[in-house]
């Protein structure tokens, strides 16, 4: 017995050893990961004409919005130790689900509140079938991509479907727009700086975000020491399905339509964005403020290559040597723990 709960207490010390690294260690990554931020932004004003222009700035940041939701969102999960690949496929069912509920005549705020919800549950779903049935989180989230994809194609048959006018306004609209020069801040980026001071609070300041820090730092020692494991990982993936959802409605909205057949790959830029970020895919380390970085570095990267006359192929290579770079990194920094 005494055997047991040494063991016991010194997984836990392990956990939490491992689930705070160091403070010095963590700020000099995320300053690293600005500075090449920093560092793309300042080569991109010199090489490309017109880069550094306030209306670019906007819209760079209009368009890297959504990509930084999604990376917000899997964040939690791949600090579990998982990964979510559903995401993609999560987008296009609920902006369709909010598209569909609009015309049947739902008040638009309500049927943007059913899209949340759909995301929701299907991050419920993988929580579930990862932690109840026991499925490997590749395996789950995979599952849910195909059915997701193939049910919301399933409802539209494979046709997108225009929704009212007045759906259009959460993706379109802007506020402080002065002049040509300043056309305004759209409403996806207030959403995005709140979504990310929010879920920054909840993994920093929280029970629920120390206790995800720990269960992808040792998932066994945090169970031994009595966190409810199965509830934060399902919590984990339901944010990521509500990020998702998000995004999904806010693609839907620009669009003002249905896009059964969009969000395709998303999941990519999405895990891109938190590895980049600095998001160990060992689990146990990463924070929301990486993720937002790591997306505007691909969101740069893309603006960027593409004004200076790059095609989209040369951008795919780019931003895939940045993953795998990141991802070097971060191998050579776990084996040296």
């Amino acid at each position: 017995m005494a055997n047991e709960n040494l063991q016991n207490a010194s997984g836990q010390a392990e956990a939490e050893v491992r689930a705070k690294p160091g403070r010095k260690k963590l700020a000099l990554g995320q300053f690293v990961i600005f500075g090449a931020f920093v560092f793309l932004f300042i080569l991109f004003s010199v090489v490309a004409k017109n880069f550094f222009t306030m209306r670019n700035v906007l819209t760079l940041a209009l368009q890297t919005s959504t990509v930084t939701l999604m990376g917000i969102g899997v964040t939690f999960t791949i600090i579990t130790g998982g990964i979510d690949l559903s995401i993609g496929s999560v987008i296009a069912l609920t902006g369709t689900i909010a598209v569909i509920a609009a015309n049947s005549g739902m008040a638009i705020w309500l049927s943007m509140v059913m899209g949340l919800l759909t995301g929701v549950l299907c991050g419920f779903l993988n929580g579930a079938m990862i932690t109840g049935l026991r499925i490997p989180p590749f395996i789950a989230t995979l599952g849910m991509m195909m059915v997701a994809r193939g049910f919301v194609l399933t409802i539209t048959n494979a046709m997108s479907k225009p929704a009212p006018d007045a759906f259009g306004h959460l993706g379109n609209d802007t506020l402080f727009s002065f002049s040509q020069k300043f056309p305004g801040i759209g409403y996806p980026v207030f959403i995005m700086i709140a979504v990310a001071i929010i879920f920054g609070f909840i993994l920093r300041k929280t029970r629920v975000g120390r206790y995800t820090y720990a269960i992808g730092s040792n998932e066994e020692a945090s169970r031994l020491s009595g966190i409810k494991v199965a509830r934060i990982k399902v919590i984990a993936y339901m944010i990521s399905g509500f990020c998702a959802a998000l995004a999904g409605i806010i693609l839907a909205s620009r669009m003002v339509t249905s896009q059964p057949n969009g969000g395709i790959s998303y999941e990519l830029n999405a895990i891109a964005a938190s590895v980049i970020g600095g998001t160990s895919l060992m689990g146990g380390i990463g924070t929301v403020a990486g993720a937002v970085i790591g997306s505007f570095i691909i969101g740069v990267l893309g603006v960027g290559l593409t004004m200076s006359g790059a095609s989209f192929f040369v951008q795919q290579i780019a931003i895939g040597l940045v993953v795998i770079g990141s991802v070097a990194i971060d191998q050579i920094r776990y084996k040296k723990k």
